[in-house]
């Protein structure tokens, strides 16, 4: 079935021409966009591992701290560089091929989330092009982590509904090699796995899924704990290098009421309601018919993300990771009329569009 692919190509596509657009606009390359930002700490990782050579990378706080590149987790620069082996294929084009592998690995998944959520294979395809669409989703066009983990996590959560124990086990354990909100989704494998084992409907599977569900991120955790002396080493590199660390949430409530009542940017103001959208839809996912460990993925996710001081502006990035965000939207619309379906999603592309391209011409500190 070609649906998925065809789906979310074409809506990707509609994000880069608009990038290209706006890029034209000011006069700009929309390659140098695309490859800018924490593009440049994976693809130095990619060719040179983490003990980098040349010209140093400043990090989020502007200085050049050798080990602020400890920060990006290894996952998608390593599979990069493997890529980057086959002849005539150099690291950033290594990159795009994985990112698009990644990304049509998505669509696939969401398509048959949706499929099994809602009983509507229209809803599996709507879910692909909300998801390709999402505020921020040019960083599925970068050389970014996000296309992998959320392939990753999608076969993950999906594993974990049709109880498929191994499967959910390798790539909850791979996820956790690519982004460290993998916490959110092996808490839900490790949850979901001991309520099967105290079930005792499927023996000792979940077992499996148990155990190697956190090894990915644990032991990356533990190489940079070695690498820094440091037990937390990683968690003091983020805060080092990007100001981020857990606040309950005071950082992101302050961000919101400023950008609502004092802020003139449409940038900032847009990205507050994204937000507030976010947790709107959190609420919305406590339907029924929602799976408890979507919900509860989504849940963890939000917090995680929401709950953390750092860059307010890069929040509808991180964001994208919690896609079961967006099942009740995608729900809601393929239950319409085709010609509603196609309005809504239609104005959510261009949104999407406009907000990614928008982030990456005009405002100078989205990424």
């Amino acid at each position: 079935m070609a649906g998925p692919a065809v789906v979310y190509v074409i809506v990707r596509l509609v994000g880069l021409l608009v990038l290209d657009v706006l890029s034209g606009i000011h006069d700009q390359s929309p390659s140098e966009h695309l490859f800018s930002w924490d593009s440049d700490w994976y693809l130095r990782i990619a060719e040179s591992g983490y003990d980098p050579t040349g010209q140093p990378i400043l990090n989020g706080n502007g200085d050049a701290d050798p080990q602020s590149v400890l920060a990006f987790f290894p996952g998608f620069p390593m599979l990069t560089r493997g890529v980057a082996f086959l002849p005539g294929v150099d690291p950033p084009t290594a990159a795009m091929l994985v990112n698009l592998a990644a990304g049509l690995a998505c669509a696939y998944g969401l398509a048959r989330l949706g499929r099994i959520v809602s009983g509507s294979q229209r809803a599996g395809l709507v879910l692909v092009a909300l998801f390709a669409a999402a505020p921020m989703s040019i960083v599925l066009s970068m050389p970014y982590s996000e296309s992998l983990f959320c392939a990753l996590a999608i076969w993950t959560l999906l594993g974990v509904l049709e109880r498929r124990w191994i499967q959910v086990g390798v790539t909850c354990a791979l996820a956790g090699t690519v982004r460290h909100t993998g916490a959110a989704l092996i808490a839900v494998v490790m949850l979901a796995a001991v309520v099967a084992l105290l079930h005792r409907h499927e023996g000792n599977r979940p077992l499996a899924a148990l155990l190697a569900a956190p090894c990915g991120l644990l032991g990356y955790l533990g190489w940079v704990g070695l690498r820094t002396g440091e037990l937390d080493g990683y968690f003091e590199v983020r805060q080092d290098g990007w100001s981020s660390s857990p606040d309950g949430g005071i950082a992101t409530a302050r961000f919101i009421g400023e950008a609502l009542s004092t802020e003139e940017s449409t940038f900032v103001t847009f990205a507050a309601w994204i937000l507030l959208g976010a947790v709107a839809l959190l609420i919305c996912c406590l339907d029924r018919r929602i799976a408890w460990p979507l919900g509860l993925y989504a849940l963890l996710t939000v917090v995680f993300v929401l709950g953390t001081d750092g860059l307010m502006f890069a929040k509808p990035r991180a964001l994208l990771p919690a896609f079961p965000l967006l099942l009740p939207l995608a729900m809601g619309l393929a239950a319409r009329r085709r010609a509603v379906m196609i309005a809504g999603v239609g104005i959510f592309v261009c949104f999407g569009s406009w907000f990614s391209a928008y982030a990456l011409t005009v405002w100078p500190y989205a990424f």
